[in-house]
Formats: C-alpha cells, sequence, structure tokens
C-alpha cells in the first residue's frame, strides 16, 4: 500500500455508525511537509468516524511524545502530546465554494460523488496542534541536570544586572510602590 493511501479512507462502503481508524506517526511522516520545530515524534492517531446519512462526525485522539528544544535553557526536553479534535465533514453539491464561504474551521465539505476521505493534513495538523507551546520542564525539575547551566548561569547574571540599572535609572524611580501589589 502506497503511503498516501495509507491515510485514504474509503466511506462509500462503510455502513452508518461508528468507525475505527489508527495511525502510528514518526518522523517520517513529517519529512515531506516543511520544516517542524519538534523531532523524535512517536505519536498514535486514533480516529473515530461517526458516519451518519449526509455527513460525518470524526473525532481524533492524539497522544504519543516528541522532543523540543526547551524555551529556557535550549536543551532538548521531551514532551508528551495529548489533544482530541473534532470535525464535521459534510456533502455538498459545491464544495470548494462552501470551504470558502463557511467561517466555521471545524466544518468541511466534500462533494456528494467522493467516494474517500484523505485524513493526512488533518492528522499532520492536529498532531502539530497537539505540542505543547509551553515548552519548558516541570518547576521541580528546572535547573537540574537535564539544563544547560551555562545558560542558565548566563540567564541569572543577566536577570541580577538588569535590576541593578533600573535602581539607579532615575527613569524608574517611583515604580518600587507597585510591585508587589495585590
Amino acid at each position: 500500500m502506497s503511503p498516501r493511501r495509507e491515510y485514504e479512507i474509503a466511506f462509500v462502503g462503510l455502513k452508518p455508525g461508528l468507525h475505527e481508524f489508527n495511525y502510528t506517526v514518526d518522523d517520517k511522516f513529517f519529512a515531506d511537509r516543511s520544516e517542524t520545530d519538534f523531532s523524535n515524534v512517536h505519536a498514535q492517531v486514533k480516529l473515530v468516524l461517526d458516519k451518519k446519512t449526509s455527513f460525518m462526525l470524526l473525532k481524533f485522539e492524539v497522544g504519543g511524545k516528541a522532543d523540543v528544544g526547551c524555551d529556557r535553557c535550549g536543551n532538548p526536553l521531551q514532551l508528551d502530546l495529548w489533544d482530541d479534535f473534532e470535525i464535521l465533514v459534510k456533502m455538498a453539491d459545491d464544495p470548494d465554494e462552501m470551504n470558502n464561504k463557511d467561517e466555521d474551521p471545524d466544518v468541511f465539505y466534500i462533494s456528494r460523488t467522493e467516494s474517500h476521505l484523505h485524513v493526512e493534513d488533518w492528522i499532520y495538523e492536529f498532531v502539530t496542534l497537539s505540542v505543547p507551546t509551553h515548552r519548558m520542564c516541570e518547576e521541580k525539575d528546572m535547573g537540574g541536570p537535564q539544563c544547560n547551566q551555562e545558560v542558565l548561569a548566563m540567564l541569572k547574571k543577566m536577570d541580577g544586572s538588569g535590576e541593578e540599572k533600573n535602581e539607579d535609572n532615575p527613569i524608574w524611580k517611583g515604580l518600587e510602590k507597585f510591585r508587589n501589589r495585590s
């Protein structure tokens, strides 16, 4: 089976009701696409397709792990991927016009003559969106052996020198009374 066909669902032959599909996503999946800011991806995507007579509800459940650069020190950090996404797929006579006109990103239109549903782009999008935006180790682990100690020392040095400048600069005089106010 070609890699592209692996992500096609022949929905015409499916009976109305729930149908489950499972996909494994790794770095090879992202190789042909734009560069990502994560690597070493090991994700599982569970797709539950609820087929009705005139529409389909797709629920994507993403789980797994990926390596990212820490926002604080730059060292590699492994984070959990997890999220759920839903898309409503409706049948229409002119799906291109409907997709351009409809502003709801969770509704997608396909032609009434379609027989296959292509889910590869959605899987790419949802795995990418599952990568946390806050990319730092937990507070209890900060400064531990996994952190880049040179960068942390530089950050601490820069943080300390910034306070001294603020105290000497008359522009900031009087602002300290607003610090720690609730």
